[in-house]
């Protein structure tokens, strides 16, 4: 059986000390809680792990202190538009824009993994730049890409990735 693995990455527009991005800040917590025990939900790097990553000037995300991102594995689908678009998570996505500008990029790319499989930020940057480089395929895709998302199309609002 495959699972769903996503990974989201931005670049804040202020430092997170800043308190334009307090909210954002004040929200993880709540966001990530929900995540966990949404239906569907498999596993994410934790805060820790995810923290270091971002931090590491030598590591695939570059060591950008205002970079933002998760990675995680859900069953399907179907749980994860579900938490994306039927949870507190969408009132933070929709303020997306005070927090990472007006973005026109790539942010979230989506891949198929096996049942056990929890993917690393090197697997998961190696996909993000898979999609921008060739687009949609079995290898890196976006909502776009899957047949059975039909949320995404309904909820979301701007550039559907």
């Amino acid at each position: 059986m495959m699972h769903l693995a996503e990974f989201n990455i931005g670049t804040l527009q202020y430092d997170w000390d800043d308190p334009r991005v307090a909210d954002f800040l004040n929200g993880l917590d709540l966001v990530n809680g929900i995540a966990q025990r949404s239906p569907g939900f498999v596993w994410m790097m934790d805060g820790e792990a995810m923290e270091a990553a971002q931090a590491d000037p030598d590591g695939p995300l570059g060591g950008n202190p205002r970079t933002a991102s998760t990675l995680s594995v859900w069953e399907d689908v179907t749980s994860l538009e579900n938490f994306v678009w039927n949870t507190v998570h969408k009132q933070f996505y929709d303020r997306k824009e005070e927090w990472y500008g007006a973005v026109e990029t790539l942010r979230l790319v989506m891949w198929w993994v096996p049942e056990s499989h929890r993917p690393s930020i090197a697997e998961a940057m190696a996909r993000f730049r898979h999609l921008e480089q060739h687009g949609d395929t079995q290898q890196a895709f976006g909502w776009s890409y899957l047949t059975d998302a039909e949320l995404w199309k309904q909820k979301q609002c701007g550039v559907a990735a």
